[in-house]
Formats: structure tokens, C-alpha cells, sequence
């Protein structure tokens, strides 16, 4: 029998920007019989603001989470039963900062065909528009949450950038946001430059750079506001 392909299916940032994503998605949820997801709840809602008709229980639907290895052992049996598969995040593109990626590279060790789906990437789309380093870049994900050690990250991530003349990129808690920026101003030097992404393909996006310098005493306010942080030294 010949395997199932896996599909990499991107979601919208923002609930309401749908304009974000390609047509051609649709063609790829049609043709899938599985969904791993991170939120069931949210990614059945997306679907059927793309496809009206869709009968939701005519699918199998199973949660991502860790990927246990009882999750990833139902996973491929279903590959290699034939059945084609969507992983999708609760946000952006699966395998990006995502659980997903555990399934993908156990379907990358089992050959199966792996099609990603273009759709929003906000760390792309922040870097894509911070006017910072393109070409040599770096995701860190999560800083550490106590703010000393949150703060010494930031002095180690800076060096680097420094060093390598790379951007690097991060991301918070929307809750612990305000506290992150005000530990990236207090330890970054003056002509460092700092780009906030906030609230990305939503109605309220801000992408703006400026050096340490500049924001103190201009700071937005980023409470509970999904954002993306980089800073280039």
C-alpha cells in the first residue's frame, strides 16, 4: 500500500484574516482523512470559515500535544495505512515554534512525502519588515521568566548579534511582554536596534524598529498583544 502524504497546513494569526491565506489550502484540507492539531476546538472553527459544506465528524480529528510516543506510534500507522494527514498549529505555520515538528521529523524518518503549505508566519513577517539582517538571523523562542536570568539572555543574545552581525529574534508570554521589553532597554546598548511585531495581520499591527536609544520613553503598550521582539547590536 502505498503511504499517506503529510500536509503542513498554516493558520491565521488573527481569527478574522482569512485574506492571509492562500486558496490552495483548501484543495490540501480536502484531501486529507486525518488532522493532528493543536487546538481541535479552534482549527474546526477555521475550517469551516474556508469551506462552509465541511462535515466535521466525517474526519478524524487528534490532539497534538507532546507528541507521546503512543501519539507519534497512531501517527505513522496511519501514514502507512494510506490515510493522508494535516498537522496544524493553533496559530502561523506548523513546525514553526510549534509541537508539530516532533511529527513531522517522525515522518521524515519514515520517508513519508512532507508538503509544506505557504500561509503567515509572523517571525517571518516581522523580520521580513524589521529592515534587520536577513541573511544571518536566529529564533531563540521563550527567554527565560525570572528577569535576572531573563536579563543575562539578553546581554549573551546581543553579544552575539554583535559578533555574527545577526538578528536575533524572540518571543514572550503576551502577559510578560511589557516587563521583556523594559529588561531589553535597561541591559541593551543605546545603539542597539530593537523591532517590536505586534498583533500581526490584526487590525492593530505595529511593526517598528528603532535603536535602545529611541523607544525609552515611547514605549506601546504590549499587555496580552501576541508580539515578536528582535534586536540587531
Amino acid at each position: 500500500m502505498k503511504p499517506g502524504k503529510l500536509y503542513l497546513i498554516p493558520t491565521v494569526l488573527q481569527e478574522d484574516a482569512l485574506k492571509t491565506i492562500p486558496s490552495y489550502i483548501l484543495d490540501a484540507i480536502k484531501d486529507c482523512q486525518v488532522f493532528y492539531v493543536e487546538n481541535e476546538k479552534t482549527t474546526r472553527r477555521f475550517f469551516k470559515k474556508l469551506w462552509k459544506e465541511m462535515v466535521i465528524d466525517q474526519y478524524e480529528w487528534q490532539a497534538i500535544h507532546k507528541a507521546e510516543e503512543v501519539v507519534k506510534k497512531t501517527f505513522i500507522d496511519a501514514l502507512l495505512k494510506g490515510k493522508n494527514i494535516g498537522i496544524v498549529s493553533e496559530a502561523g505555520c506548523p513546525g514553526i515554534a510549534d509541537p508539530g515538528q516532533l511529527l513531522i521529523e517522525a515522518a521524515q524518518a519514515k520517508g513519508i512525502r512532507v508538503q509544506p503549505l505557504v500561509g503567515p508566519s509572523s517571525i517571518l513577517l516581522v523580520l521580513m519588515a524589521s529592515g534587520m539582517n536577513g541573511q544571518a538571523f536566529q529564533f531563540n523562542g521563550y527567554l527565560p521568566i525570572d528577569s535576572m536570568e531573563r536579563k543575562k539572555k539578553i546581554r549573551e543574545l546581543e553579544a552575539e548579534s554583535e559578533r555574527k552581525h545577526s538578528t536575533q529574534i524572540f518571543i514572550e508570554t503576551p502577559y510578560r511582554n511589557n516587563q521583556l521589553l523594559n529588561d531589553m532597554l535597561q541591559v541593551c546598548k543605546p545603539t542597539t536596534s530593537v523591532c517590536i511585531g505586534a498583533d500581526i495581520t490584526g487590525p492593530g499591527e505595529m511593526i517598528r524598529t528603532k535603536k535602545v536609544k529611541d523607544w525609552i520613553g515611547q514605549l506601546p503598550e504590549l499587555h496580552k498583544i501576541p508580539t515578536i521582539f528582535l534586536i540587531q547590536a
